[in-house]
């Protein structure tokens, strides 16, 4: 085994199964508790972002991730448009702030806050839904891991994320499937095909961030969680997979025969 290869799984494994233990936490008490945890991780998420995109002032950073921070505040007294509305807002807020890569900045900010309401209104309506979303994301993330490692292959997009690997990327969606498939008691076909979705948005969720760190010049979005770097590290991929099941959700009512 290669020292190299699998240096980072020890930090890796302890900070998941804390991240794991606080996160599965609050989604299973929802309410309150879960909707403190989607303020203060969207924040710290925009915070980050603009550290990347508007270096040497923090207080624009700080800024910008209050800002996050109280548009998820006040996200449950709206509706989805209203919501979306207020992402726009801070994507274009946030646009203006940045001093490089100011489309992608505003792009990101505006998948941040959207996949974050998301995530609130999936949990007011069925625990299984965010369960769902969130073993779907894990599940990728173990399955594309181990299974880039140990069976490597031809890359996803080398120029952006070297580490991918097509062979991660099948085991991913393959994992996601079965998961989909154990939580969701009907609608096979649609729970298939949007478990799928969801594994290859969050896949380019992180590419998306890969692309905006190697662009920035920065290796991690911050240094909050050992072995993952920071929050915006850690839940790129959520980000990707919570747009994926909320437009499915609220949007084409794709999976509502499935969770009845």
């Amino acid at each position: 085994m290669s020292a190299g290869r699998w240096g980072d799984l020890r930090a890796r494994v302890l900070s998941g199964i804390a991240i794991a233990v606080v996160g599965l936490g609050e989604i299973w008490l929802g309410g309150v508790a879960f909707h403190l945890l989607i303020v203060a991780c969207a924040g710290l998420m925009i915070w980050e972002l603009m550290r990347m995109t508007a270096p040497g002032n923090p207080a624009v950073a700080v800024g910008l991730g209050a800002m996050g921070a109280g548009a998820l505040a006040g996200a449950p007294y709206l509706g989805l448009w209203m919501n979306a509305g207020v992402a726009l807002v801070l994507g274009l807020v946030a646009a203006l702030a940045a001093s490089r890569l100011k489309p992608a900045t505003a792009a990101y900010a505006v998948a941040v806050v959207l996949a974050s309401v998301f995530l609130l209104m999936l949990r007011a309506v069925d625990l299984n839904l965010t369960l769902w979303l969130v073993l779907v994301v894990v599940m990728s993330d173990i399955m594309g891991y181990f299974a880039g490692r140990i069976l490597g292959g031809p890359k996803f997009w080398p120029a952006i994320s070297p580490k991918k690997t097509w062979s991660g990327t099948l085991a991913g969606w393959i994992g996601a499937a079965v998961v989909g498939l154990m939580l969701i008691p009907g609608g096979a076909l649609t729970v298939i095909l949007v478990s799928v979705g969801m594994s290859f948005a969050g896949q380019l969720g992180d590419i998306a961030e890969s692309a905006i760190k190697r662009k920035t010049g920065v290796k991690d979005s911050s240094n909050l969680i050992p072995g993952h770097g920071g929050v915006l590290d850690r839940f790129d991929a959520l980000i990707g997979a919570s747009l994926v099941l909320g437009v499915a959700v609220f949007v084409f009512g794709l999976v509502e025969t499935a969770i009845q």
